[in-house]
């Protein structure tokens, strides 16, 4: 294959030699050209597991985002779906290429019930009085009631979220909800996507269990995040409605494995032993039926360095080439940008990554934080090259 680039898209794509006046020729021999790689669930603001006042306060996680993309973009992912925190001025700061990243499509805070996954107080806490940076939420606001869920939709709208994620169950790291259990009323779920919907936005849905994730599906939702709890007949009834899933497997391994020194309570790392076990057969299920998988990690902070983990846990279920639609073109179906990123075809983004070796045989190659990437071009542009 050889393939042109101009600007910032690929110009050409042929099975000769291409003639070109000036090109800057790379010979990839002996390596695997692809594109760029999408992760479909990320949180850049989060910087600490620990609760420190310090690391909630916009000076300290806006740099640590800016380092955080910086990274991701050198292990080859071009792309990335900030699902619940990211922010109309970061995405600006990248545009505006005052800070190194990839492309960015944030949808601002996710949608939490009072009590729901997005509500991080602690029991004892009452809503906060102080309006300083510190206090407020990185991920997510409150709202119940069909009004209050119709207004939260239209402020992130207003500050040009991608997308709305609402908390459609239970989590771990929140500190008051069952993991298993729904949140949200059938009513409230319908007038944030129908809200969403006037404005040509879609919606995601954090959900963990079965109920949960069939019920936002029906009502709408157009990607379930997780769907760790995933049966055989709801994943089948997702094909027929067109859903994407969007299944985290790495930051799962890494609180079991390491939660505890990582500073999260005994109490969450329960919370998802209650999911956990169950995970890789519903991954088949979803397989099996045919729903169309897409990548993300949702690491957080001190885990951010373990976005090979990804790949690696899901080869327990699917074949390489299988793990690399995922992480290319079904992951740019999710942004709605198929056709244009996630692949390398003639008019596409240059979005283009030269690995050393052959990832449809060994996965493994893009679980080393980019160690065995010779390139990675964004836009055209060569954010590394060692060939």
């Amino acid at each position: 294959m050889h393939v042109l680039v101009e600007g910032h898209r690929i110009r050409e794509v042929a099975d000769h030699p291409i003639t070109a006046a000036d090109a800057d020729v790379i010979d990839c021999a002996g390596r695997t050209l692809m594109p760029g790689m999408i992760d479909c669930h990320v949180h850049v603001y989060i910087s600490s597991l620990r609760g420190s006042a310090k690391s909630a306060l916009p000076t300290y996680y806006s740099h640590y985002a800016s380092k955080f993309l910086a990274n991701i973009l050198g292990c080859g992912f071009t792309t990335v779906r900030d699902i619940a925190g990211g922010d109309h001025g970061l995405a600006y700061a990248l545009d505006s290429g005052f800070i190194e990243g990839p492309r960015y499509f944030y949808g601002g805070y996710a949608i939490s019930q009072t009590g729901g996954h997005g509500d991080l107080r602690p029991p004892e806490q009452g809503m906060p009085v102080c309006t300083c940076g510190a206090e407020h939420s990185l991920i997510a606001v409150l709202a119940d009631g069909v009004d209050e869920c119709i207004k939260a939709v239209r402020e992130e709208l207003r500050k040009g979220a991608h997308h709305i994620k609402i908390m459609g169950s239970g989590g771990v790291m929140s500190p008051g909800d069952p993991v298993d259990r729904m949140q949200f009323s059938d009513a409230e779920i319908t007038a944030i996507v129908e809200e969403a919907e006037r404005h040509g936005v879609y919606v995601a849905a954090h959900c963990h269990p079965d109920e949960a994730v069939l019920r936002c599906a029906r009502l709408g939702v157009r990607t379930i995040e997780h769907g760790t709890l995933t049966s055989d007949a709801t994943a089948r009834e997702l094909v027929g409605l067109g859903t994407y899933v969007v299944p985290t497997l790495s930051v799962m391994g890494a609180i079991m494995e390491d939660g505890r020194a990582m500073g999260i309570p005994r109490r969450n790392i329960e919370k998802l032993r209650v999911v956990y076990g169950d995970t890789m057969t519903c991954l088949e299920a979803m397989k099996n039926a045919g729903v169309k998988l897409a990548f993300g990690t949702d690491l957080l902070a001190e885990q951010h360095t373990r976005q090979g983990t990804e790949f690696t846990m899901r080869s327990e279920v699917f074949s390489p080439v299988e793990i690399l639609r995922q992480a290319t073109s079904t992951a740019a179906e999710v942004v709605r940008m198929e056709g244009e990123i996630g692949c390398i075809r003639e008019g596409a983004y240059a979005d283009v990554l030269v690995v050393d070796g052959d990832p449809t045989r060994d996965i493994g190659l893009l679980a080393s934080d980019g160690a065995d990437l010779s390139v990675v071009m964004r836009d055209g542009r060569f954010v590394k090259r060692r060939i």
